[in-house]
């Protein structure tokens, strides 16, 4: 334990700072480093862990109740697309009009979705009504890491022979002379 005066003393002396690192300790926690510096590390510290960091979005795809096949099938692999790069999905199908009447008709679309995601993504909220939209969220399944087989040795390349035409054919790069 150091007298408040000589650690200033100490830390002048080095040309350094005297910080506080414990304030609530008794007695408090003080430190001679270059506080710059320090607060430079700290930033770079923060920004890689942001970097590293992976956020999740929530991606929308919009249907409608007699949604052709090839537009089905389209969005179906757009939808499995952002399962697998880590997004959750909000699948909509959305009614006009006299559609409000057949509701079952979103439910099956709903429920079609949720079968082709099987073993990519779980219902994460049940399909349910909302205004003139019926709704169901998916979230992706964790994914296994692929391990990275050890790379076979490759084998040395025979070296390049040249292009010899087959007897009988003239040569092309070789003009003939004809005097």
């Amino acid at each position: 334990m150091v007298p408040t005066r000589q650690a200033l003393f100490l830390a002048e002396e080095r040309e350094l700072d005297l910080v506080e690192v414990a304030p609530l300790a008794t007695p408090p926690v003080c430190r001679i480093m270059d506080f710059g510096k320090f607060r430079f590390q700290q930033q770079k510290k923060d920004k890689d862990a942001r970097k590293k960091q992976k956020t999740q979005t929530i991606k929308e795809m919009k249907m409608r109740p007699k949604i052709d096949v090839h537009d089905y099938n389209f969005k179906t692999k757009a939808i499995k697309d952002f399962l697998e790069d880590g997004h959750r999905v909000k699948v909509s199908v959305f009614f006009r009009g006299r559609e409000m009447a057949f509701l079952d008709q979103g439910r099956v679309v709903l429920d079609r979705v949720a079968k082709d995601c099987e073993g990519l993504a779980t219902i994460e909220m049940t399909p349910r009504m909302e205004g003139r939209f019926m709704r169901m969220r998916l979230a992706p399944v964790p994914q296994p890491k692929k391990a990275s087989a050890p790379a076979a040795p490759k084998e040395p390349k025979e070296p390049k022979k040249d292009k010899v035409p087959p007897t009988g054919a003239p040569d092309r790069g070789v003009v003939e002379d004809r005097t």
